[in-house]
């Protein structure tokens, strides 16, 4: 029997390293496509491919991936989750709950933490693009007469891969594992078929030879480092998909599978280079003979999609993430999975980085081109995530402060010198991801500026729930009660609901079941069933008005009609309360926009007006039946 659940749990666990190859690894796992082609191509071929300059990058590309990769995000980063999610809006959630003896110091790291999520979906935007681009042309070699057709078939990919999202990835997902499988398997062979003859290879994995890279051509190698860090983009992805698959399979699939694979491929690229230095147009295809460049061309292209799927699919997590935790207002979210939470499909995320990447690929098209916009988003998320780990570690872990600096020094400086290093491209398309942030984090601020804004000014018109229940009871007798349950949705669990005053001030009627709601998100990514529901029957149960909050966490998703049925089974509700028949009634606030400048400037009063007016029915989000729902206006200047 024990022997039986051993081999069930070693099971599950090959099942979710294979599941993570798919979803986590796509990225990074994609990178040999381009990588070591960027650092010998671009910058007016600045890196030469003389034995030396070789093995120096070769070398840098290895201690990168083992530093940034095995070492922080794996060994260390990994330990922090909240709640089992990762990814740097876990660790913004984690921190808006820490302790800290400086407010302004709070708003600082929270800040970090929206400027990375920003970052995020920059990276985003790109990684489809450089990653389909850089398969797609692989075509070139194969048959280099339909070089014109690239970037076409490039735009018929991504469209046909946009387009699919609002199918959901179920069954696609099941597909990823193996097919990753085989690529890793695939790309481990193809750089050994090279090591073999070319031992001496091996060598460069020696960290003495990047550093001499640095002591013959100090400027080469700090230009060059803007594009070695190509060799670890998507490692965000270890951690932001940790809540999925959780730390040990990643962990496993990580060390057993895709790091020596990728090590053996770009010492395969790095040795063919060294021998023969007109490879340098395309390293990772021309390790193919012939015969097979164009089914590697299919694999590749298959495993660059694997990687974008899982970009979209984060970009959708964070989008939800962000939404849930008050930076971004309500948006329609499809649920394409009846089995598991995650599979979500945000619309309007999905056709706005579409629109982008196509922009990308047109403008850019080549993936060496699109290798200089790359690095700046990729390296800014790092030291962002680099700070907020070490201030979790310092503020809720009480780990020594001999040990906080150590790391700041060890990686910090590391990707200083990447971030430092990515700089110098910003001219040459380094700025497209730092403009998407830019505008990603003035959306972020501006709608949590303006929905706090919102929020005092509607508070102060609603008036307290107390105070009104208890005007209520003077009036008794002037207010008739009608069969039924009502449930009016409320913001804030100590004001009035807009709908409540008007429905009693123009009607003069209330049901026998009046439930005020209030759904409050924590800071966690789920809150178990059992602790979701609160009630409060406000002091005297004859009223039958009860306040109820709801607490879901921010991958929850808030079922209003579904949390009525909870209540009911836990007693908080009659049971004689008929649920088919409860009518729901919604506060919704027109907003105008005022003369005074107090909270937010003008402009930011109009892009903040201009996303209130676009956000989705909360009658959709809370999925509510639109046949028993009733909403009420109210206006509210800003």
């Amino acid at each position: 029997m024990a022997s039986s659940v051993g081999s069930k749990a070693r099971t599950g666990a090959a099942a979710l390293a294979l599941g993570a190859l798919g979803v986590v690894f796509g990225d990074i796992g994609t990178s040999p496509l381009y990588a070591l082609q960027t650092v010998f191509t671009a910058d007016h071929h600045a890196v030469h491919t003389t034995t030396a300059d070789v093995y120096g990058v070769v070398s840098l590309v290895f201690w990168t991936i083992t530093i940034v990769v095995s070492v922080k995000y794996v060994t260390f980063v990994m330990r922090a989750d909240n709640n089992g999610e990762g990814g740097i809006m876990a660790l913004t959630a984690l921190l808006q709950g820490a302790r800290f003896k400086s407010h302004r110091a709070k708003i600082i790291l929270i800040t970090l933490g929206i400027l990375g999520a920003s970052l995020f979906y920059g990276d985003g935007v790109i990684t489809p693009a450089i990653s389909v681009l850089s398969a797609v042309e692989g075509l070139k070699v194969a048959a280099p007469s339909i070089d014109q057709m690239v970037v076409p078939i490039t735009i018929a990919v991504l469209t046909a891969l946009f387009a699919l999202q609002r199918l959901g990835t179920g069954l696609v997902g099941r597909l990823f594992g193996p097919v990753m499988v085989v690529w890793f398997i695939v790309i481990a062979v193809m750089g050994l078929g090279e090591v073999i003859p070319h031992p001496e290879i091996l060598r460069a994995l020696l960290p003495s030879y990047g550093v001499r890279f640095f002591i013959d051509h100090p400027g080469v190698a700090f230009i060059a480092l803007g594009s070695v860090v190509l060799a670890v983009t998507g490692a965000e992805a270890l951690y932001a998909d940790m809540g999925q698959f959780g730390r040990s399979p990643i962990h496993r699939a990580w060390f057993f599978c895709v790091f020596p694979a990728l090590t053996l491929n770009y010492l395969g690229q790095a040795a063919l280079i060294v021998h023969s230095p007109g490879t340098i147009r395309s390293p990772f295809y021309l390790l193919v003979p012939d015969w097979g460049q164009l089914p590697m061309v299919i694999l590749a292209t298959l495993a660059t999609v694997i990687a974008s799927q899982a970009v979209i699919s984060g970009t959708f997590s964070v989008t939800r993430q962000a939404m849930q935790l008050g930076f971004l207002p309500r948006m329609t979210i499809r649920h394409t999975s009846s089995h598991q939470e995650g599979r979500i499909y945000v619309p309007v995320a999905n056709w706005a980085l579409f629109v982008a990447v196509i922009g990308l690929v047109v403008g850019f098209g080549s993936a060496t081109a699109l290798g200089s916009a790359y690095g700046v988003a990729v390296t800014g998320t790092f030291l962002l995530n680099t700070t907020l780990f070490l201030a979790v570690a310092h503020l809720l872990w009480r780990t020594r402060r001999s040990l906080i600096v150590l790391g700041a020094l060890t990686f910090g400086t590391v990707e200083l010198a990447f971030f430092s290093s990515t700089l110098t491209k910003v001219v040459h398309g380094g700025w497209v991801p730092l403009v998407i942030a830019a505008c990603v984090f003035t959306v972020l601020t501006t709608w949590r500026r303006g929905r706090e804004t919102m929020v005092e000014k509607r508070a102060s018109k609603e008036g307290s729930l107390e105070e009104f229940v208890r005007a209520l009871k003077s009036k008794r007798s002037e207010i008739d009660r009608v069969p039924g349950t009502a449930v009016f949705l409320n913001a804030d669990a100590r004001t009035t609901p807009m709908a409540l005053r008007a429905n009693l001030e123009h009607n003069r009627v209330l049901h026998d079941i009046v439930v005020v709601l209030t759904v409050i998100v924590d800071r966690v990514p789920h809150v178990p069933e059992r602790n979701r529901l609160d009630a409060d029957d406000l002091g005297d149960p004859d009223d039958g008005i009860t306040l109820m909050s709801a607490r879901l966490g921010y991958h929850d998703t808030a079922d209003i009609p579904a949390l009525l049925r909870l209540a009911v089974e836990d007693g908080l509700l009659e049971r004689e309360c008929d649920l088919d028949q409860v009518s729901y009634f919604v506060s919704r606030t027109a907003l105008v926009r005022g003369t005074t400048t107090r909270g937010l400037l003008r402009w930011r009063k109009h892009l903040f007006l201009v996303l209130w007016r676009n956000s989705a029915s909360p009658i959709e989000y809370f999925r509510l039946p639109e046949n028993r729902t009733v909403t009420v206006g109210e206006e509210i200047q800003i």
